[in-house]
């Protein structure tokens, strides 16, 4: 028969239990303190767009790595010359799959953003984690679906993934379709991130961020001059074609928007410190602003993209 504890061994785990509570009541509220006191935000990427007058807000929040993966599936997207809804699809099955991150396991052979299967013929595993060809391989899948824009997202997405939960994807379509309007630049500066201003990541590279957009916009995003390094030594002007699709701010070219989101969404990985477009700059201190075009600082003819010095 097992012995009970003595009134006093009681006693002390009693007290050593509410210590614990007290503890972790505190912990928890310094942590509050410390991320709402507006003097220092934490790392991460915040996408919100109102209904309208008066009208509800939607918010998504996630993390530096995340907005880097989604705004390279939506950039893959894009210049396959798929659509929005295309794009919803695509980060719809992401969230579901992966929540975003591009992880190294999974069932059985799973790997990447979208659970693909070496196994399954879709890739070589250095290949499937690779979010740029993972995306690609994604979107040629997709196209091949009869009708897919015109499917509800999770027969879509499961005409693609032949998942065991078909149903799962359908809950994350309202903040894929909040992300897909930022990220192809129809909804204007609604993506705003807050990257670490740790110094010791040291300057950024204006020829890593000339790279990285190609990888992700195709070489035809950058003009062979501006490709080559012609611009100044830390700013990377992209060109806007002025025929893009317009967006929902006075007229800017759409294109544009995505192009400034993806350079948002990627400002911890490399190092971005100041996105300027149209009439709006965004600095990684302090989120997006207007300011009034000052000759070619602003415009909607570039995005220019300005690294850490």
């Amino acid at each position: 028969m097992p012995r009970t504890a003595s009134p006093a061994r009681r006693r002390r785990l009693i007290r050593f239990a509410a210590a614990f509570a007290v503890l972790g009541a505190l912990g928890g509220y310094l942590a509050v303190q410390y991320d709402s006191s507006g003097s220092k935000n934490p790392p991460r990427c915040v996408v919100q767009a109102s209904d309208g007058d008066g009208g509800t807000s939607h918010t998504y929040e996630m993390s530096l790595a995340q907005a880097v993966n989604a705004a390279t599936i939506s950039a893959v997207g894009t210049t396959r010359g798929m659509p929005e809804r295309a794009v919803t699809i695509a980060l719809a099955t992401a969230l579901q799959e992966s929540t975003l991150r591009n992880i190294d396991y999974g069932d059985r052979d799973s790997l990447g953003l979208f659970q693909q299967r070496p196994s399954q013929g879709w890739g070589t595993p250095a290949q499937l984690m690779d979010p740029v060809y993972s995306s690609g391989e994604f979107y040629d899948h997709l196209a091949e679906v009869p009708g897919y824009s015109r499917l509800p997202l999770t027969v879509a997405a499961q005409r693609v993934q032949r998942s065991g939960f078909p149903q799962a994807y359908a809950k994350h379509e309202p903040d894929a379709a909040l992300l897909a309007a930022a990220l192809t630049g129809r909804r204007p500066a609604s993506l705003n991130c807050t990257p670490s201003t740790a110094t010791a990541d040291g300057p950024g590279d204006a020829a890593r961020v000339r790279t990285e957009l190609v990888r992700a916009f195709g070489k035809d995003v950058l003009p062979g001059a501006v490709a080559a390094g012609a611009s100044a030594a830390s700013t990377v002007s992209v060109p806007v074609p002025a025929a893009a699709a317009r967006s929902e701010d006075k007229g800017a070219p759409q294109r544009g928007w995505e192009l400034a989101h993806w350079a948002v969404a990627q400002s911890e990985a490399l190092r971005i410190e100041r996105v300027s477009y149209a009439d709006r700059v965004w600095d990684a201190g302090s989120g997006w602003r207007t300011e009034r075009a000052k000759g070619k600082e602003t415009g909607t003819t570039a995005v220019r993209i300005q690294v850490a010095q």
